[in-house]
């Protein structure tokens, strides 16, 4: 492992500024135990143990946090300017710092406009001599455009993990892309040998909410597809669980309880995003039909275009609770209001470094 004199340098794109500060806090300041008790993100050696997710398992969860962490330095020194026409202005004002140096870019590709900008200085990183290079990309943003189902379709997940694999090695090899709860994990093969997919996944914190609800022992979990279910069920071990199907009626789909029984449960329907959100009432208007008590819904990534989330907090289905994380900037400004409530990704980004990439050899 590195020196620990040596800390690692962090830089974000202005809209994850307040995630890679929190990140930064809690990296310098969190002990070993202090992140065991209030991570939520299954940190020792028997949750570690019962973790049989079919996503790789993180190496934050593989057991106990390293006592001593290198530190961390949040660089905010990127200029995101533009010029007349629009196009990015861009430039990094501390390039001769990195040289030698381990370094990690928080980014978010919530928007087309931003994306180019992004890669922009994502290519150039390595060319300015960092030792080594982690880009966290909490969101993929094309995910559910994985395949191609008619000839003429164009499967942009492809595209996008092109050209993020386009960027540099490093001197100490590939670049390593940390992603939460890809829509489909083969889209870990999109990528060139050129960068390292690394999957993370953000459902430990949904967990340990879960544990510390006063109706914890009438909890059961939902999905609302069979997609959804193959994603994540194994992340809960000891809990019933429901499956619905959406299934055509005429001229329109609705869903319906295809497994699972939710009479007298508190049921909360889990999913790695919402986009309109149209599925996920459907799927709780179905559950309350079939005798669930309540019903709330969580989902990593808060996609919600044209402020579809307003459906929620006025709608004529009422959710107990909606969890999101801050995956997607506008995440936080989407928990001001009922029945919305967030869970940061950044207990399970800083867990990840402190597991394995900021890790000092004792």
């Amino acid at each position: 492992m590195a020196d620990p004199a040596e800390p690692v340098l962090l830089y974000a794109h202005p809209s994850m500024d307040t995630l890679a500060r929190q990140v930064v806090e809690r990296c310098q300041h969190g002990d070993q135990q202090a992140s065991v008790q209030k991570s939520g993100t299954l940190n020792t050696p028997e949750a570690a143990a019962s973790d049989k997710s079919p996503f790789h398992r993180s190496l934050s969860s593989s057991g106990l946090l390293p006592k001593k962490s290198r530190g961390v330095i949040y660089r905010n020194t990127i200029t995101w300017g533009t010029f007349q026409d629009g196009f990015p202005n861009l430039f990094i004002q501390d390039v001769h710092l990195m040289a030698g140096k381990d370094v990690i870019f928080l980014g978010s590709f919530h928007d087309p406009s931003v994306i180019f900008e992004q890669l922009s200085v994502l290519y150039m990183f390595p060319r300015y001599l960092a030792r080594s290079f982690h880009f966290i990309l909490p969101y993929f943003p094309t995910g559910t455009m994985e395949r191609v189902d008619t000839e003429g379709q164009i499967a942009t997940a492809k595209t996008l993990a092109i050209m993020m694999s386009s960027i540099p090695l490093t001197a100490r090899g590939p670049v390593q892309i940390c992603i939460f709860d890809i829509h489909a994990l083969q889209e870990r093969f999109y990528f060139s040998d050129n960068v390292i997919p690394r999957l993370e996944s953000a459902i430990p914190l949904l967990l340990s909410t879960m544990k510390e609800l006063p109706d914890k022992d009438k909890l059961t979990v939902a999905f609302p597809d069979d997609g959804a279910f193959k994603r994540f069920h194994q992340f809960f071990p000891g809990y019933d669980t429901i499956t619905c199907v959406k299934i055509r009626d005429g001229g329109k789909r609705i869903v319906k309880v295809k497994d699972g029984n939710p009479e007298d449960k508190h049921v909360i329907i889990v999913d790695d995003l919402v986009q309109t959100g149209g599925t996920l009432i459907q799927c709780g208007k179905a559950l309350k039909e079939k005798g669930a008590i309540g019903v709330s819904a969580y989902v990593t990534h808060p996609v919600f275009p044209n402020q579809s989330w307003k459906k929620f907090t006025g709608g004529d289905f009422k959710f107990e609770n909606f969890w999101i994380t801050d995956s997607i900037p506008h995440a936080v400004e989407i928990c001001k209001n009922e029945p919305f409530k967030l869970l940061s990704l950044c207990t399970p980004i800083s867990n990840m470094l402190m597991g394995y990439d900021l890790k000092i050899d004792s």
